[in-house]
């Protein structure tokens, strides 16, 4: 081992020295094992989705043997979904990275130790950035590590590094909602709690197949007393549209136009709640008189829905009176996602139906983490929700990091897409990807696997080397976990809570926070983190950095206290209010804005950049497959149990008049064709998808090889969910 490297690890005074003796099963650094307290139990946060379920993680000789859902956590009251019951042993698996991999002169990837691993990203990135520019290199980062690791990453590459550009991957998932709430209420700020589920009388879907994607939520809903109406709005029948009282199976990306006429049979009929209108908004007026234009004619020939099912969900929503309102990506995964969201806002807001139990204007997160992300992460915005673009907001960030203010950027990153164009144009050569997986997950697969290669130099950092953007890295970092290291999530209510080290993690691997602390060593900025000693060090700075913002959590005292209290939503700018475990926004209805309101927000609908054609005579829709699959499956497929509860192949959804007409018969090899590639897929026959639509979930590899790269102006988030396609018998 280097001498520099092994001096680092034993000095000290080395800023290294005491977090890396806390990794325990790094013995091939110079560390001791870290003794866990035998038979002992430990909550905390599931790693998948957003829901933010407590598990409860059983230890026997100090090893995390099994766990439990924890009964008495607010979010999940005991319940757990199959992925949270799996949530140890996808951990254990051979297909884990233990070592730093890096790639040879002969193309081939070869283990190294951590000393050459760091060198090497490095001489590298640093290379790029003299030949090219100190913005030729940018990073990618996650939605799903700790809070505290991705403040670490944003400060490092931003402020240490002097990288500017750098996005996350809840661009793909969630920059939409966060776009329109920002433009709408004056912050990114989800209103609603979990309880609101129980508390509705009419609860509207759109775009979400909570069934599937948010299986506890959906237990939540069961829970309610008042025998709700829930209507579903979703051009396929899924799970949750078959379980509803409504199903409003519109057109494919006409969600917008059927929102503006609702608006207006609303307005027309004087079911608004003109004295929340008036006290709280601004811009109904014009909001009122643009609508005027969406007839029950231009509704029915855009939707395809009859007259009868609009004027029903508009009285639906009249007669109820604590009605909730709840999107996930079949709105935010759209070429115009983000005026779609403001659609729905509007009506929660004509409505009165916002700030009361039972109701609001509300996204619910796909990845555990994205609340984090979103605030955080240094990325979209400055950590805390701050403005890069604000002079005093860089002062204040600057002020508490302990750090020269002109080293925070002045300007915003370039979003995910525009990365990916500065990657294709050469602009951008090197690229740091942290915990996500692009070569699989990105829009219009084929063309981002082309860009990927054209990169000088592809550092990859995550739990597995076999994921197919780790295939094509030039260098890989082996991250540790969830379960495996410590930090916070935020989950889509803006519960703050705690995820424990339980586990050891193999060889190796060290979690994503030392990687980072390795990279500042390396790259010669680590005394500007000379506080950043721990996550919980981190917690207290980005604490700092929320007060004063909506989201403010200077109240919470550290992560026990998170504990106590059963995790903390934001805000909590005093710790005696931790003690109510519920709490929404805007019950005072007073907004983000300079004025206190909100605003109404509209634009025209635009239509479907890829309609069907003769050519390619379907629209082909994708989603959530089942309750036991997670995004690329980068760790469910790495569950035996799990991989028994879905399908191993992907297959397609066809309705059987078109299967008919196509000669195409249950179970047979189904070819599906766009413009951008070509699949194989298994034929599966159900009325569940509509006649010139087809359904491919989103987890299998090949179904963003068909998708159209197309993106939301507003917010960048690509439109994964319609493009058109052709399909015939193998």
């Amino acid at each position: 081992m280097n001498n520099t490297f092994t001096s680092l690890l034993h000095r000290s005074d080395g800023p290294l020295t005491c977090e890396l003796l806390r990794e325990p099963g790094n013995f091939g650094l110079g560390q001791v094992p870290v003794q866990m307290k035998p038979d002992a139990t430990t909550d905390m946060v599931c790693g998948y989705c957003s829901t933010g379920c407590s598990l409860r993680i059983h230890r026997r000789d100090g090893a995390a043997t099994s766990l439990t859902p924890n009964t008495e956590y607010p979010v999940n009251l005991g319940m757990a979904c199959p992925k949270g019951w799996e949530a140890l042993t996808v951990l254990d698996s051979p297909d884990r990275a233990t070592t730093p991999l890096l790639r040879d002169e002969t193309g081939r990837r070869v283990p190294v130790d951590w000393d050459r691993a760091m060198q090497a990203f490095t001489e590298r990135f640093k290379t790029i950035q003299a030949e090219h520019g100190q913005h030729s290199v940018a990073f990618l980062g996650t939605g799903q590590i700790a809070t505290e690791e991705m403040a670490f990453l944003g400060a490092l590459t931003k402020f240490g590094m002097g990288l500017l550009h750098g996005d996350g991957n809840t661009r793909q998932c969630m920059a939409t909602s966060v776009v329109a709430y920002k433009q709408a209420f004056g912050f990114d700020a989800p209103p609603y709690t979990y309880s609101d589920f129980e508390e509705s009388d009419v609860i509207v879907l759109i775009g979400s197949n909570l069934c599937i994607t948010h299986p506890i939520m959906w237990e939540r809903v069961m829970r309610n007393p008042h025998s709700p109406e829930i209507v579903v709005v979703d051009p396929r029948l899924t799970e949750t549209g078959v379980n509803a009282t409504q199903h409003v199976a519109l057109s494919p990306k006409s969600d917008l136009t059927l929102l503006y006429g609702i608006a207006r049979i609303l307005i027309e009929n004087g079911w608004i709640d003109t004295d929340y209108i008036t006290a709280h908004t601004n811009g109904f007026d014009e909001f009122a008189e643009y609508v005027i234009q969406f007839t029950d004619d231009c509704v029915t020939a855009e939707t395809g829905l009859l007259r009868s099912q609009i004027h029903r969900l508009a009285a639906t929503i009249h007669h109820g009176k604590r009605v909730s309102f709840w999107w996930t990506m079949g709105v935010n995964q759209s070429h115009q996602g983000v005026r779609t969201a403001q659609a729905i806002i509007n009506l929660a807001l004509m409505t009165g139906n916002m700030g009361r139990p039972g109701t609001g204007a509300n996204s619910i997160t796909g990845q555990c983490n994205a609340m984090g992300s979103r605030l955080f992460s240094n990325t979209t915005s400055l950590l805390g929700g701050h403005d890069f673009t604000n002079a005093q907001h860089r002062e204040k960030i600057a002020g508490i990091l302990g750090i020269d203010p002109e080293l925070v950027p002045r300007r915003n990153s370039l979003p995910y897409h525009k990365i990916m164009e500065g990657i294709l144009s050469g602009r951008i050569r090197g690229l740091w990807v942290v915990c996500t997986n692009p070569a699989h997950s990105w829009i219009n697969q084929s063309q981002c696997r082309d860009i990927l290669e054209r990169l000088d130099f592809l550092v990859v950092q995550d739990m597995y080397a076999n994921t197919e953007t780790a295939q094509m890295a030039d260098l890989i970092l082996p991250a540790a976990g969830w379960g495996e290291k410590e930090g916070t999530f935020v989950n889509s209510e803006r519960r703050i809570a705690v995820i424990r080290k339980v586990a050891q993690a193999p060889g190796l691997v060290l979690s994503d926070f030392n990687i980072f602390k390795l990279v500042a060593h390396y790259w010669g900025c680590a005394d500007m983190f000379e506080h950043w000693q721990s996550p919980q060090d981190v917690f207290q700075l980005l604490k700092k950095c929320s007060a004063g913002q909506p989201c403010d959590f200077t109240g919470v005292e550290d992560y026990e206290f998170l504990n106590l209290h059963g995790g903390v939503q934001w805000p909590c700018r005093d710790a005696t209010a931790a003690d109510l475990q519920e709490r929404r926004l805007f019950e005072d209805g007073r907004y983000y804005h300079s004025d206190g309101r909100a605003r109404f927000v509209f634009e025209d609908p635009r239509p479907l950049t890829e309609r069907p054609n003769d050519n390619f005579p379907f629209i082909l829709l994708t989603g959530r497959g089942t309750a036991s699959q997670w995004h690329t499956q980068t760790r469910t497929r790495n569950s035996a149990v799990l991989r028994k509860l879905y399908p191993k192949d992907i297959f397609v959804e066809i309705n059987p008049g078109d299967a008919r007409q196509l000669q195409i018969g249950p179970d047979d090899k189904a070819v599906v064709e766009s413009q951008r590639g070509r699949v194989l897929a298994r034929a599966v026959l159900t009325h569940a998808v509509q006649p010139g639509q087809v359904f491919i979930p989103m987890h299998y590899q090949a179904a963003n090889q068909l998708t159209d790269a197309v993106f939301d102006p507003h917010s960048g988030q690509p439109s994964y969910k319609a493009c058109a396609v052709r399909i015939a018998r193998n």
